[in-house]
C-alpha cells in the first residue's frame, strides 16, 4: 500500500472485468460482447469524423445524439443523459441520486459493480436475496430505502421481469428513485422506457442503456440514461463537476448512426436469440441446468461437475467463459452467446470434457 493513498483507496475492492486474454486461437464467450460487428452505417459515421477537426473539443452536451435517442424512444431531449459507457452513467447515478440517508437496495446476486460504487462513494446499501429460482421478487423491495437499482434482465442470471411488475414496484416506491439497468434489454426483455412517455410518467424512474452489447460498440464507450428532467439535471450537475466532455466526436457520430440503424439491431439481436435457444437445448440435453435467459448470455451448471473445473477445462481448450466464486453461484458458468460456429465449438468441447 502506498503511504500517499487517500484513506478511502485503502478500503476499496475494485470491480474485476472479464478477462481479455491474448491467445492466438480463442473462442471468447466471457464478456457478453456482440458476436457481430457494429452497424456499417456507424462505422462509416466514425470514419467521417476522422479529420483535422479532432483538434477541436466535441459537443459537451451531445445535442444531436440526445435528439436521436429521444426520437427513437418517443421522448424529449431533456429526458436524456449521456456518458462514457453505461458504467460511467451508473457512477454518476450512484453519486448524484443514490447517496441518501437510507440504504440503497439491490439484489444479492447482480452486477458486481454496484457494491463497488457504494464503497467508493460512501453509500450504505442492503442486498435483497433472489429467490430459490434466482428471480427478483419486486415485493421484497417495498421497504423504506434510499433508492433501488437492478438490471433487467439481471446479470449474471439472465432472468427478466415483465414491465408490469416494475410498474407496480414504482407505485409502491414513490419516495426514492428506481433505476433499471437495461444493458441486455434488446434480447427479449420488455423495456421500461415506454413508461416515461406521456404527461404523467413517473418522476422517480431512471432507465440506463449501453451501446456496448446489442449495438456492438463496446470499444466506443457510449451509454445513456433516460428519465424525468429533474433526475437528468442532477446527473448533468455531477457530470459537469467531473468530466464536461465525456463523449468524443467519433463516439457521438458512431452512436447516432447506430441508434438510427434499427434494422441492423433487430437482425443481429434475432441471430443471438436464435443461437441462444439452440445452445440451451443442446446443453440441457447434456445434463446441464440452465436458467431462462432474455440476455445475450446464459447461466448454467452441471449437477455432476464443479463449475470451476468446467471453466478451466474449457479454457485449456481455448474457450473462455465466465466463472464467479460468489456464494450460491459458484457452480454456474456464464456463457456469452456467440455465433453458431462458436456455439458448436463450445458444445463439442463440453461433450469431450464430460466423456
Amino acid at each position: 500500500m502506498s503511504r500517499f493513498w487517500s484513506p478511502v483507496v485503502k478500503t476499496l475492492t475494485p470491480y474485476v472485468p472479464g478477462d481479455q486474454p491474448q491467445m492466438q486461437r480463442l473462442v471468447k464467450l466471457n464478456t457478453n460482447e456482440s458476436p457481430y460487428g457494429p452497424s456499417p452505417k456507424a462505422l462509416a459515421a466514425i470514419e467521417s469524423q476522422n479529420t483535422a477537426d479532432l483538434r477541436l473539443y466535441p459537443d459537451p452536451k451531445g445535442v444531436s445524439l440526445k435528439q436521436a435517442i429521444a426520437q427513437l424512444h418517443g421522448l424529449e431531449s431533456k429526458q436524456v443523459f449521456l456518458g462514457n459507457g453505461s458504467d460511467e452513467v451508473l457512477a454518476h447515478v450512484f453519486a448524484g441520486l443514490l447517496k441518501q440517508s437510507k440504504p440503497v437496495h439491490f439484489p444479492d446476486i447482480t452486477y458486481s459493480f454496484y457494491p463497488v460504487y457504494c464503497n467508493l462513494f460512501g453509500i450504505d446499501y442492503q442486498t435483497i436475496a433472489l429467490n430459490e429460482k434466482f428471480e427478483i421478487n419486486t415485493t421484497d423491495y417495498q421497504s423504506s430505502n434510499g433508492g433501488i437499482i437492478f438490471p433487467n434482465p439481471n446479470a449474471p442470471t439472465g432472468r427478466s421481469l415483465p414491465r408490469s411488475e416494475i410498474e407496480s414496484l414504482l407505485t409502491h416506491n414513490k419516495d426514492s428513485v428506481v433505476v433499471i439497468d437495461e444493458a441486455y434489454v434488446d434480447y427479449g426483455t420488455e423495456s421500461c422506457i415506454p413508461l416515461l412517455r406521456g404527461s404523467d410518467y413517473p418522476e422517480n424512474l431512471l432507465v440506463v442503456h449501453t451501446l456496448s452489447k446489442s449495438r456492438a460498440l463496446a470499444g466506443l464507450r457510449v451509454g445513456f440514461a433516460v428519465g424525468h428532467p429533474d433526475l437528468i439535471e442532477g446527473l448533468e450537475r455531477v457530470k459537469n463537476s467531473f468530466n464536461s466532455y465525456p463523449l468524443g466526436r467519433l463516439a457521438q457520430a458512431g452512436a447516432i448512426a447506430a441508434i438510427e440503424d434499427q434494422a441492423h439491431l433487430k437482425e443481429t439481436s434475432a441471430k443471438v436469440m436464435q443461437t441462444r435457444s439452440k445452445l440451451i437445448e443442446e446443453l440441457n440435453a447434456l445434463g446441464f441446468e440452465t436458467l431462462p435467459s432474455t440476455a445475450n448470455f446464459i447461466f448454467t451448471r452441471h449437477p455432476k461437475h464443479a463449475g470451476v473445473k468446467l471453466y478451466q477445462a474449457l479454457r485449456d481448450r481455448g474457450i473462455i467463459v465466465r466463472h464467479f466464486k460468489s456464494a450460491r453461484i459458484e457452480e454456474f458458468l456464464r456463457i456469452t452467446i456467440g455465433t453458431d460456429e462458436q456455439s458448436d465449438e463450445l458444445v463439442a468441447a463440453v461433450k469431450e470434457i464430460l466423456s
